[in-house]
């Protein structure tokens, strides 16, 4: 078997920022006492260190996969076209993307559009605008007691939950949108039931056809026609998985429906994000800080981007909690309750 190799995104080896070199992956992502790393091979990197060290990472949306030959060759292209957006550039490109997200939610609340899958890190607000469109599709049928014609879904789904959930809301202009639920494309079951929800054609059939007590029970059929929307938001970038088979099964997903990837790659990016929502007024909207508090948690985050357990909005809003009740400590007080060890 060829060996995998991986690029840092975000990391970090005994304080030294290791974000763009390419390593030889030895063990994925894990979490241990003192926070997430990555297991690579020290191939000279390091001189009297061990063979095999610990990359510290928030997650696994901090490297990426590469090939062998990108291993061996000059890291330029990337880096420098990432160096050569400029602040105001990437807020513009992150902005857009959201935009899309939030007119294509609408749109298939409308049933003009079908299947969307959203990807992109943990933390960086891809399911509020998504939720929100979602409440106001839902507003009249809330008022009058209906049936929702929208749900949410969060965390994880059996096969079979699946199949109730798509036969629920299998109705035109309904819509299902899937947040976190990355164990649907982990289960071969619920990926082929998936792929029959997001599938291009006239007719998209749904079966179960296993005998099950459940469905029975609930007078759900073993079959059934599916003409709702699904809105599936994951964390998983399809593109560098390292299973060439569940490569195979994501490709299928793409190629069924709208993919939008929202290019949050890079720690700067993250960042960038979560300055653009606080300028917009809507990050510590509730939180009675006077902006020059929102700037030192900004600032403070910036300068310990590498340290943060996670940079995200809710790790801001964690942050912005202890300045506002700890003023004189809350920066100590951050780094020991929001820092990895």
């Amino acid at each position: 078997m060829s060996n995998s190799f991986i690029r840092i995104v975000s990391g970090v080896y005994r304080k030294i920022d290791v974000s763009g070199q390419v390593f030889e992956l030895v063990e994925q992502f894990k979490t241990g006492t003192k926070g997430g790393f990555v297991t690579v091979k020290n191939s000279g990197q390091f001189p009297g260190f061990p063979d095999k060290i610990r990359i510290t990472v928030s997650g696994p949306m901090d490297y990426q996969f590469v090939t062998d030959a990108d291993s061996v060759a000059p890291i330029v292209e990337q880096s420098q076209a990432a160096e050569a957006e400029t602040d105001e550039q990437i807020m513009a490109r992150i902005r857009e993307r959201f935009d899309i997200l939030t007119e294509m939610t609408k749109a298939a609340t409308n049933g003009d559009i079908r299947a969307m899958i959203v990807s992109g890190p943990p933390g960086v607000g891809k399911s509020f605008g998504v939720e929100l469109e979602i409440e106001k599709a839902t507003l009249f049928d809330q008022i009058a007691g209906k049936r929702l014609r929208a749900e949410v879904v969060k965390g994880a789904a059996t096969p079979i939950g699946l199949y109730q959930t798509l036969y629920k809301y299998s109705d035109p202009n309904c819509v299902v949108v899937f947040d976190d639920c990355d164990s649907i494309l982990l289960d071969d079951v619920s990926l082929n039931l998936l792929k029959g929800a997001l599938d291009s054609g006239k007719k998209r059939k749904i079966s179960w056809l296993s005998e099950s007590s459940t469905l029975r029970r609930e007078g759900i059929p073993d079959s059934f026609e599916f003409k709702g929307s699904v809105i599936f938001i994951t964390n998983l970038k399809f593109d560098q998985m390292k299973s060439q088979k569940l490569r195979d099964h994501l490709d299928a997903l793409q190629s069924r429906c709208h993919y939008l990837d929202l290019t949050l790659d890079t720690m700067r990016d993250k960042l960038l994000r979560i300055k653009q929502i606080a300028a917009d007024g809507a990050l510590f909207a509730d939180m009675d800080l006077e902006q020059s508090a929102q700037d030192e948690i900004l600032a403070f985050m910036d300068l310990n981007k590498n340290k943060l357990r996670e940079v995200s909005l809710r790790m801001a809003i964690k942050i912005a909690q202890l300045r506002k009740s700890f003023p004189e400590r809350w920066m100590a007080m951050a780094r020991t309750t929001c820092m990895k060890a």
